[in-house]
């Protein structure tokens, strides 16, 4: 099947359309309006057209309940592809003209749609034309697989390109990740070994300062024990005082009766 759009409202399809116990298929050239269609087929020997009018279109669609845009596009559907689940007859309807007929479901109900065909007044031209038609859409698809393909090459360059780019950095990234890991382990064992040296920094200094603090202790022990002997040195002095004192009393006591004893 070969499909081309010329304009906005106007597009062709050629099926070739394998009949049942046909001897040959047909070739079903259409050209799709927004409101009828045209249809030409070509055995390769005969032909035959089909001129679907906007009132026969329309009368077709109001007895299916469809609008005719559906309708058309359905036609267009099955005419432009063979479905395997329709069945496709091309029968004769009597003085050279021939009855094209295509079943498909709706709903769940198998309906089918005929479409007389005149034979063409010059079945030459109109073989030859739908040849030219399939000849041109045969050279535009062939521009277009030729386009293609130079595409795809095109991408693929592209695509080693970007797959050995990413080789690249991924190389790079594993070198910068390395330099960066022994830079840092570096840096790291150097911070480590001055931790050790301030660490050994300050236990040298607690041991250092451990001294002071003995030495304040038994100045402490010394201080109270002198204090105690001054204690017991004011305790004896007193105790002096107080002997001296009742000496003394008793000398003058002695004075005094010696005294009175003289007169």
């Amino acid at each position: 099947m070969e499909t081309a759009t010329t304009t906005t409202t106007r597009r062709h399809t050629c099926l070739k359309l394998e009949i049942p116990n046909s001897p040959a298929p047909i070739f079903v050239k259409g050209t799709w309006f927004n409101s009828h269609f045209d249809l030409s087929i070509s055995d390769g020997l005969n032909a035959w057209l089909c001129n679907a009018t906007e009132e026969e279109v329309s009368d077709r669609a109001a007895q299916w309940d469809q609008p005719v845009s559906e309708y058309i596009n359905l036609a267009e559907r099955y005419l432009g592809f063979q479905m395997p689940c329709s069945i496709y007859t091309f029968t004769d309807a009597a003085d050279g003209y021939k009855r094209l007929s295509w079943t498909f479901e709706k709903e769940g109900t198998k309906l089918e749609w005929r479409w007389k065909c005149r034979p063409a007044p010059n079945s030459k031209e109109i073989t030859a034309g739908l040849l030219d038609f399939l000849m041109d859409e045969n050279i535009k698809l062939s521009d277009e697989v030729v386009r293609k393909d130079q595409s795809y090459e095109r991408l693929k360059v592209e695509a080693e390109k970007c797959l050995a780019q990413s080789e690249r950095f991924s190389s790079e990234k594993v070198e910068f990740e390395s330099a960066i890991y022994s830079k840092f382990i570096g840096v790291l064992n150097s911070k480590k070994a001055k931790l050790r040296e301030l660490r050994e920094q300050l236990s040298n200094k607690k041991s250092v300062g451990n001294l002071p603090e003995e030495e304040e202790e038994s100045t402490d022990k010394t201080g109270s024990f002198d204090e105690g002997s001054d204690d017991e040195k004011s305790d004896k002095e007193a105790v002096k005082d107080v002997s001296s004192s009742s000496k003394g009393a008793l000398a003058s006591g002695a004075r005094g009766r010696k005294r009175i004893t003289h007169k």
